[in-house]
């Protein structure tokens, strides 16, 4: 779950988003693919995916902060993301939602986010807690200087985030969302452009 304030392979330290509630817009749904998942000595295949979302303060460097969330591609009434997009959006998932909700609609809409720092050894997560929608009558936020890890070309990085920093998210603590879940839906993959308003979640 989260992301990191760690040393990489070039000795550079990556911030860790400051603890606290930001306005955050998402940017990024990355496709994990499936894997080995261990959870009490038994180890399940799930399909994972990482959301990631921009707040807006920015680091030092001038670049817009960055967290991520990592979860099992699940609506299960037990799975962290069912119970992270109800509270996004404000409301239950219809039954015809459950039988396949493409998630990169999430790009481009706004929230809030509650992160809080934990800290496992030289390392500092910073994780998400809970995600709540905008106040009523709140300006939204756009994603700036930022490439999907999917358009990237091999030469083009994605300006802030390296794919160490999306790639560790594996490393991060386990949680109860990598309590094995079964996986319900398909992530749909079209191309999705920003998307201006909270209600396209709806």
């Amino acid at each position: 779950m989260a992301i990191m304030a760690s040393v990489g392979g070039d000795g550079k330290v990556f911030e860790a988003a400051p603890a606290g509630v930001h306005q955050a817009v998402c940017v990024d749904v990355v496709d994990l693919g499936i894997l080995d998942v261990t959870w009490q000595g038994v180890t399940k295949k799930q399909r994972k995916v990482n959301v990631a979302w921009q707040i807006n303060e920015d680091r030092d460097d001038g670049k817009p902060y960055l967290v991520f969330k990592r979860y099992t591609l699940s609506l299960h009434e037990k799975a962290g993301l069912r119970k992270d997009l109800e509270s996004w959006r404000g409301r239950k998932f219809t039954t015809e939602e459950e039988r396949g909700f493409d998630i990169e609609r999430l790009i481009g809409v706004n929230c809030l986010l509650n992160v809080t720092h934990n800290h496992v050894g030289d390392r500092v997560y910073a994780n998400v807690v809970s995600i709540m929608p905008l106040a009523k009558g709140m300006p939204q936020i756009a994603g700036r200087d930022y490439v999907r890890k999917v358009d990237r070309q091999p030469d083009m990085p994605a300006h802030h985030v390296s794919d160490e920093e999306v790639a560790g998210m594996s490393n991060a603590p386990l949680t109860d969302e990598d309590i094995p879940f079964a996986w319900l839906m398909p992530l749909v993959l079209p191309a999705v452009g920003l998307l201006g308003a909270f209600t396209s979640l709806v």
